[in-house]
């Protein structure tokens, strides 16, 4: 019944990004930014910065979506590091989006999320957000129905 953004993430370009264990700098206009995955609502770029975000191991990556952007209920297998870089990332915790009962993290804000967490976000202005962790990175919606991915196989 879940999906896994996993298979769709491995096909991103690195963009430059390093193996794990290899030093990494990379200047904002050197970031690649590629459509987000189909599982994702449509609008959002991912930049992947460091490591592979579909393999074991560390990595970074950036988000960047638009205003209005949310993101339905869902989880992650492993713990989830957000730090906002720019704009407001609204975050609420559970299985239902109960938008008034969600916390706007700012510039500058950070948020650490245990793995199997039930979370959902979303934004009010264009937002960039840095995520860091350890892979595989999945996403794995509540409710099935709200995966963006339609041809997504159900289980």
């Amino acid at each position: 019944m879940k999906h896994c953004l996993l298979a769709v993430l491995c096909a991103l370009p690195l963009g430059g990004a390093l193996a794990a264990d290899e030093m990494a700098m990379t200047s904002p206009g050197e970031m690649k930014w590629v459509d987000a995955p189909p599982s994702m609502p449509k609008g959002a770029k991912i930049a992947v910065l460091h490591g592979d975000p579909g393999k074991p191991g560390p990595f970074t990556m950036r988000l960047k979506v638009p205003a209005g952007y949310k993101v339905a209920p869902h989880t992650h297998t492993q713990a989830e590091n957000i730090t906002v870089i720019s704009g407001a990332l609204y975050l609420g915790m559970g299985e239902k989006m109960e938008m008034g009962k969600a916390h706007a993290l700012k510039a500058g804000a950070f948020h650490y999320l245990p793995g199997k967490t039930p979370h959902y976000a979303f934004t009010k202005s264009p937002t960039v957000v840095q995520a860091h962790g350890e892979g595989p990175f999945d996403l794995n919606y509540i409710n099935p129905a709200d995966n963006p991915d339609k041809s997504a196989v159900k289980q």
